[in-house]
């Protein structure tokens, strides 16, 4: 089985990597100590089993079983018992090794690793939005068209949200979840509890946020595996 390691701790992913190398059924393909390479690795390369680190820097085992669209099998390494049952919600997680490993454990997961069927990993509800290339607001009395495509970024504002455009702002009477209703979600993702951004108009990201124009705009920690599953990573 062609295998990765991924795991923050350079001790952790030298031990793996031995246990790989002296299982017959395994073959170590390569190893990231950060959950960022991996995805861009995955995004291009196939693999039949991942050994995965829960606990890493602004990216958990979790975010990345999220970001993946038909993740492989995962078997987890952790030093923390308290996500034994968080893993039952994935499919693809095959079992849930605790540090330190001991042979014996490791083989045994590899084993149930092989004697599981293939699975899609986690199954995301899909929706379609028909609602054209354009949305009405009320202004002042006024209906103002406004394209989905000119639009940047919506902003709660208390019982009020902020549209911004490229050509003008449009403060209106609704909510986040009335308008995110409303937005095509191919073209616009809510990546925090008071903005939803059009992917098409990001500049930069860094660390927790992200570039619209002049804005820097947080991302939670919940949407960011959507939002780097969205991004074309080279």
């Amino acid at each position: 089985m062609k295998s990765i390691i991924i795991d923050d701790e350079k001790m952790a992913r030298a031990i793996i990597g031995q246990l790989i190398s002296a299982n017959k059924n395994l073959n170590l393909v390569s190893e990231f100590s950060n959950a960022i390479e991996a995805i861009k690795f995955l995004n291009q390369n196939k693999v039949d089993l991942i050994f995965l680190d829960i606990h890493m820097p602004n990216f958990t085992g979790f975010d990345l079983i999220q970001t993946l669209k038909n993740p492989p099998k995962v078997i987890l390494i952790t030093s923390d018992k308290n996500f034994a049952l968080d893993a039952f919600e994935y499919e693809c997680i095959v079992d849930y090794i605790v540090k330190p490993i001991t042979p014996e454990r490791f083989n045994k997961a590899v084993q149930k690793a092989m004697s599981v069927s293939s699975s899609n990993g986690v199954t995301k509800k899909s929706t379609e939005n028909e609602t054209g290339k354009e949305l009405y607001v009320n202004i002042d009395r006024r209906l103002i068209k406004i394209n989905f495509e000119s639009i940047k970024l919506v902003e709660a504002k208390g019982d009020y949200i902020l549209i911004k455009t490229e050509g003008k702002n449009y403060t209106v009477h609704s909510t986040m979840k009335k308008i995110e209703e409303k937005l095509p979600d191919d073209l616009f993702l809510k990546i925090h509890r008071s903005y939803i951004i059009n992917t098409k108009k990001i500049i930069d990201i860094e660390d927790n946020s992200v570039l619209i124009d002049n804005d820097v705009i947080p991302v939670s920690r919940s949407n960011r595996p959507e939002l780097i599953k969205r991004l074309n990573l080279l």
